[in-house]
């Protein structure tokens, strides 16, 4: 798989965007994770890694979205994402996540790129804006990797999504493809797509696409159209845990979870403080679908840093979390964590009653497995999430 991985990389990447990524993501992202460790150590809270929601705008109404996107069009400013990028360049962070929403709806999303040429972007994306000028522009930034939502076969994506949403995006795929770009694909387990997901006629099809990574989530019922249906039980998340370590071995691909340490134990990024998620109205928020929040980035006289680190919300968050689980609190405790919410008179920025979607959910399986488990079988993936952040990792 190494050897095949590496002829991929050599062969199919544009060395200038291949060095790009190793330089900004790679080593760089090493060392943010290494600056998180001391701040760590000293008590300070700010993580290596942002989201930031740039828009709520989207062109899509996908079951399971936790974006309000049919009421008032909200954006941060540009000023205002500088701003964010140059708080975290303070304190060594220089990967980004841009999310919406649809970052590629957000009008400067091109010009904040340009602006800031020493930081990576990995802007998540439903694939439907690759058109040969969108694509000529990643390549032409460099310091860009598409991560491309595509939720299994077409007729499982577009029932999500919406039809003709699989075409369209992995006709985007292939523009990429052709000019050498570094992409992934996204992929949400549900129930009703894991046979077809976590197959090797997936796998294969999208490292076919020319897609490098690709980066599994599990389905969370949020949103005003939280269709539980799509939750996957507890067999099911053992089953995608172990089928991702055969995968591993066999594909010259590499495959990210978000979930589980080099042990098999279950990860809350957030809950970690490895990565905070800020809202199109500058709210700053646990994680992304988790829409509420105490502060806003303007705080403090717009000290993103002072505001972070002094945030009950999101210490009491961190605490909250870890006397429950290692896994995912929305998944498990709705109602405890609405109680928290509550608690803490945090904001809601859903657009909608959020609290009222916590209070109605049912506790669900997350991957925190206490007795099953399953550690990581081989060495290169041990390796990656013991000494360097993956999948917003860390984990060392």
């Amino acid at each position: 798989m190494l050897f095949r991985l590496a002829y991929r990389l050599a062969t199919e990447l544009s060395p200038r965007l291949a060095w790009k990524a190793g330089y900004l993501w790679v080593r760089k992202g090493g060392r943010a994770v290494r600056a998180y460790k001391r701040r760590v150590r000293r008590g300070e809270l700010f993580p290596p890694f942002l989201f930031l929601a740039l828009t709520n705008a989207c062109n899509l109404r996908c079951r399971g979205c936790w974006i309000e996107s049919k009421g008032p069009i909200h954006s941060l400013s540009e000023d205002d994402v500088d701003a964010l990028i140059d708080a975290g360049k303070r304190r060594k962070a220089c990967f980004y996540t841009l999310l919406g929403g649809e970052p590629m709806m957000y009008p400067a999303l091109w010009n904040v790129i340009r602006r800031h040429p020493d930081c990576y972007f990995q802007i998540i994306t439903n694939g439907m804006f690759f058109d040969e000028e969108n694509a000529d522009r990643v390549r032409t930034a460099g310091n860009v990797t598409p991560l491309v939502s595509i939720d299994g076969w077409q007729q499982q994506n577009d029932d999500r999504r919406g039809p003709g949403v699989f075409e369209a995006a992995t006709a985007g795929l292939d523009r990429l493809r052709r000019r050498k770009i570094l992409f992934g694909v996204a992929t949400t387990v549900t129930s009703s797509n894991i046979d077809e997901v976590v197959a090797d006629e997936y796998v294969r099809y999208f490292i076919d696409r020319g897609a490098m990574y690709l980066w599994y989530y599990v389905y969370r019922p949020v949103g005003a159209d939280p269709s539980p249906r799509y939750c996957i039980d507890r067999q099911q998340m053992l089953d995608l845990r172990k089928r991702l370590l055969q995968l591993r071995r066999k594909h010259p691909i590499i495959l990210i979870d978000t979930y589980w340490n080099a042990a098999g134990e279950a990860v809350c990024p957030a809950a970690l403080g490895l990565g905070f998620h800020i809202g199109p109205r500058g709210s700053i928020e646990p994680c992304p679908p988790i829409s509420f929040a105490c502060e806003t980035i303007r705080d403090n006289g717009g000290d993103l840093g002072g505001t972070i680190d002094r945030s009950r919300f999101l210490r009491g968050f961190q605490e909250f979390v870890n006397r429950r689980t290692k896994g995912c609190v929305i998944l498990e405790y709705p109602q405890e964590l609405a109680e928290y919410i509550r608690g803490m008179s945090a904001g809601d920025y859903s657009g909608r009653d959020a609290l009222a979607e916590l209070d109605a959910a049912e506790p669900r399986t997350s991957h925190h497995l206490p007795g099953e488990e399953i550690p990581e079988d081989y060495w290169v993936y041990r390796f990656l999430k013991k000494r360097l952040f993956f999948g917003m990792g860390g984990y060392g």
